[in-house]
């Protein structure tokens, strides 16, 4: 019977990720079998702690996340949890190995977003590292399954990747942090007086994280690489859209690609992983 409650754990965590990102849900649907249901836990597990310092306006979010934080590392220490997101969790900590430094890292940037508004450079690469760079190492630990050499070789790449989609994500969604949520990501930057040069320098350290972080896809192994390029190419193409968009815009929209375009860039991937052209 503990395989049906593992199972079920899973399966919240995949409908977590299905409702929260149909992006990262395509993307995980590339992937062969054996990987799709560590990455819904990471995942799911991650998407959780953000609800806490994004949502949960009504209740103590420094006890909620001090929580998480405790139940998360009891779970991955007994290897058991009654909540199915953190069960899923730490039965891939534990399989994997993933360094509880990674998982200490992520929870500490979270808890940042409580009380934090404003980043000099120092803090904006922690908050990064924690928050985006870390959950690329989570995944990468179970894409290179336990192969520490193959671990080692793509690390840097992995977390540009995580760093690049990070970064699209503050460019995106620059209108309700600075205007509902009082942030500012970008080191440096007014949003009172955000100029085309503002964004340009922004766009010029992302564009540099995805091209590295396209060499390592490449090198990534067959069952995972075709879901990490979709992935890779959603967000690049927002971060196109992006770039194409005039700095007093972006203040005032949240930029979008639709589903239609997403599918069309899914088939287009499927073909380029046919044809070998990743």
């Amino acid at each position: 019977m503990m395989n049906l409650y593992d199972e079920t754990c899973f399966e919240c965590s995949k409908l977590i990720t299905n409702k929260y990102s149909t992006s990262f849900s395509l993307g995980i649907k590339a992937f062969d079998i054996s990987f799709r249901y560590p990455i819904y836990a990471i995942y799911g597990f991650v998407r959780y702690a953000d609800e806490i310092v994004d949502t949960f306006h009504d209740h103590d979010k420094q006890q909620l996340i001090s929580n998480f934080r405790t139940e998360t590392f009891g779970a991955i220490k007994n290897k058991i949890s009654l909540n199915p997101v953190i069960h899923s969790f730490q039965q891939i900590v534990n399989k994997y190995a993933i360094d509880h430094e990674l998982i200490d890292a992520f929870l500490r940037s979270m808890e940042m977003d409580l009380d934090k508004k404003a980043y000099c450079d120092d803090s904006y690469k922690v908050y990064i590292y924690g928050s985006a760079e870390v959950i690329g190492l989570m995944c990468l630990r179970v894409f290179t399954d336990n192969d520490d050499n193959l671990y080692q070789a793509l690390l840097p790449q992995a977390r540009s990747l995580g760093a690049a989609f990070q970064k699209v994500n503050f460019l995106r969604d620059v209108k309700a942090d600075f205007e509902d949520r009082g942030r500012i990501y970008f080191p440096g930057v007014d949003f009172n007086n955000f100029t085309e040069q503002d964004k340009r320098q922004i766009e010029a350290d992302i564009k540099a994280d995805f091209n590295d972080a396209f060499e390592g896809i490449k090198r990534l192994p067959q069952g995972t690489r075709l879901g990490v390029y979709i992935a890779y190419v959603y967000y690049l193409q927002l971060f196109k859209k992006i770039s194409y968009t005039p700095a007093s815009v972006i203040l005032q929209k949240r930029i979008r690609i639709s589903d239609t375009s997403k599918i069309a860039l899914y088939v287009k991937a499927v073909l380029q992983q046919k044809l070998n052209v990743i």
